[in-house]
C-alpha cells in the first residue's frame, strides 16, 4: 500500500508542477518521466534483493521506452519530477532527495576517477536545469537551483544558485 502511496505522489506532483498537464490521469499515461519513476521504483526493489540481472533488464527496457537512463542502484527520494526527460542519465551510487525537479539532457554521474560512491548526493527541492552535469561523488544542498548546461564537479550548499562552467 505504501508504494501506491508514493506512486500516486508522484504522478500528483507532474501535474502540480507542470502547467501543461491538465490531470492525474494525463499524467499517468502520458508522461515519460513518471513512466522511468516507475520502472525505476521496480529496479531498484529487484536490485535490493540482489536480483542484479532482472533489475538492470527492468531499466534498459525503462530506458528504451523512455530515454531516460536510471540505474536500479540509484536511490531517489519522493515526488521527483522529470521534465522533458529525454538524455537523462543517473548513476549507480546517485541519491536524490524528496521534491526536486530534472530537466532533459542532465547527467548525475561519475568522473570515471572514483572507486565506490562515484556519484551525486542531490538534497531536497533541487533543480537541476536542461542539460546540466553534475560530477563525482559530490553533495549538492537542499534548494539548490543549477542553471542548465552547467557543470557542477564541487560541493554546493543550502539554498545555492550555480551556472556555469568550471575552468
Amino acid at each position: 500500500m505504501q508504494l501506491f502511496r508514493i506512486i500516486y505522489e508522484d504522478a500528483k506532483n507532474i501535474v502540480n508542477k507542470d502547467p501543461a498537464c491538465r490531470n492525474l490521469f494525463e499524467a499517468i499515461l502520458l508522461y515519460p518521466g513518471f513512466h522511468a519513476i516507475l520502472f525505476h521504483r521496480i529496479s531498484h526493489f529487484l536490485y535490493e534483493k540482489r536480483l542484479f540481472f532482472f533489475a538492470r533488464l527492468n531499466s534498459q527496457i525503462a530506458r528504451h521506452l523512455t530515454g531516460i537512463e536510471i540505474h536500479p542502484g540509484a536511490k531517489i527520494g519522493k515526488r521527483l519530477f522529470i521534465d522533458h526527460g529525454m538524455g537523462i542519465v543517473i548513476g549507480e551510487t546517485t541519491t536524490i532527495g524528496n521534491d526536486c525537479t530534472i530537466y532533459h539532457n542532465s547527467t548525475l554521474g561519475g568522473t570515471g576517477k572514483d572507486k565506490n560512491k562515484r556519484h551525486p548526493d542531490i538534497g531536497n527541492n533541487v533543480m537541476v536545469g536542461s542539460g546540466a552535469k553534475i560530477l563525482g561523488p559530490i553533495k549538492i544542498g537542499n534548494n539548490v537551483k543549477v542553471g542548465a548546461n552547467s557543470v557542477v564537479l564541487t560541493n554546493i550548499p543550502d539554498n545555492s544558485t550555480v551556472v556555469g562552467i568550471p575552468r
